[in-house]
């Protein structure tokens, strides 16, 4: 998810821009709900790092603002000196393009600069970010770098949620957020299979791996209408789900047996205890009704066989949430904790994974420049997920919005819906 273009080249059309009269109020509210996320923080919550695939909360509020430092007011602002020389270094992601930077894991090494210092580093950016947001050449790198942002925000929510959880104390980054009760719909979605068009039609931003839009043919299928919950996950395991090998694929037998950088064998979805799971506001009961989340992909193709099923491809998904509202379900809407519930609608509460590799739709190009590092260079060894999560800024995803992560990897807030063939 870290990215930051330099040059869009010749081809700055394969990031969409949303409408004009809305970017620099969307702007402003971007930027003030990246500070909320974080104002539980103490400098030292900020600052650690809990494994390579997180980064300190820290670093996420300073790479964003050097995206727009970096794109917009270095490259379009005349007379613009950088905030200091040497934060290129420190908050590049992996852009070759932009030279040396800091090894991703060790950003948990950098006590300084402080928090309060990069927040002043977010407020100077900022103000100097006013004379551009109503600039026609500087909207389309607007556009992309809220989306960034907000990338960063679900990223800053899982990192530190991942951090807390080493600590033996179970530290609450907020109060319990508010209970609500499951909306439920049961029975299965059903689509008679034929020619589909898939991927972002042109209308607003998208990110480069959306497209071209082309063709795909599907067999009649259909998809559950809700999320496996905590209670099925509950049934899986008391029925020896992670001790039977028919049920994982190789690489997930040994992942779960071990080989999975954890610490030992995997007995259940990550932050479980007992009946308790671990939260932004610490340890709290399990609801056994509300969706199970923090799997992996091993895990999830794992219950698919379990339960006489399978996970969708990335087609079928969103060939049906074509038809749903994207911004509907359970997504992020403030600066409070978030835990997966429960919605009719096919979007929201969790990533789902799907069956489909990450790889390149039929007459994709990156484009030139740093830009085609964003999402190109990834297109290996992951799976897609689908629809968006709790932790998911609202109005940020789309159906042909394509998340993806390695088959091992949960620390995000990942769950699964059930496919069948019809």
């Amino acid at each position: 998810m870290e990215a930051a273009p330099r040059n869009a080249g010749s081809r700055t059309d394969a990031f969409e821009s949303p409408a004009r009269d809305s970017l620099a109020a969307r702007f402003r509210a971007t930027r003030a709900l990246s500070e909320a996320l974080a104002a539980p923080l103490s400098d030292a919550d900020a600052t650690i790092q809990s494994m390579e695939d997180a980064s300190p909360a820290k670093w996420h509020l300073a790479h964003t603002t050097w995206f727009f430092e970096t794109f917009l007011l270095r490259d379009r602002a005349p007379g613009y000196v950088l905030h200091h020389e040497r934060y290129p270094f420190l908050f590049n992601s992996y852009y070759e393009a932009e030279g040396e930077r800091i090894a991703r894991f060790a950003r948990g090494m950098l006590s300084r600069p402080s928090l309060d210092e990069v927040l002043s580093y977010r407020r100077a950016v900022d103000a100097a970010m006013e004379d551009l947001l109503d600039r026609e050449d500087c909207a389309e790198f607007v556009a992309l770098g809220i989306a960034h942002e907000q990338q960063h925000q679900e990223l800053l929510l899982t990192d530190i949620k991942h951090g807390l959880f080493q600590n033996p104390l179970g530290p609450a980054m907020f109060e319990q957020g508010q209970r609500f009760a499951h909306e439920f719909v049961e029975g299965w979605m059903e689509h008679p299979g034929g020619i589909a068009l898939i991927g972002h039609d042109g209308g607003g931003f998208a990110f480069d791996n959306e497209g071209p839009r082309h063709r795909v043919l599907l067999e009649p299928y259909a998809l559950s209408r809700r999320l496996v919950t905590n209670r099925e996950w509950d049934a899986f395991m008391a029925d020896g789900g992670y001790r039977t090998a028919s049920l994982w694929l190789s690489d997930g037998w040994a992942w779960v047996n071990g080989a999975n950088g954890e610490g030992g064998r995997i007995d259940a979805p990550l932050y479980w205890h007992g009946e308790e799971q671990f939260t932004h506001a610490g340890w709290q009961a399990r609801d056994p009704d509300a969706p199970v989340t923090h799997i992996s992909y091993y895990e999830a193709d794992a219950f698919a066989s379990w339960a006489g099923h399978r996970l969708p491809t990335e087609f079928e998904w969103e060939a049906l949430g074509q038809q749903e509202d994207a911004s509907g379900g359970d997504q992020l809407d403030g600066g409070t904790a978030v835990l997966p519930r429960g919605t009719p609608s096919l979007f929201g509460s969790c990533w789902q994974w799907t069956r489909s590799a990450y790889l390149p739709y039929p007459r994709f190009r990156p484009v030139d420049g740093a830009v085609g590092e964003y999402n190109g260079k990834f297109m290996s060894g992951q799976f897609v997920l689908k629809g968006a999560s709790c932790a998911t800024p609202r109005g940020h995803s789309r159906a042909s919005y394509r998340n993806f992560f390695h088959p091992h990897q949960r620390w995000q807030f990942t769950g699964l819906r059930l496919a069948k063939d019809i």
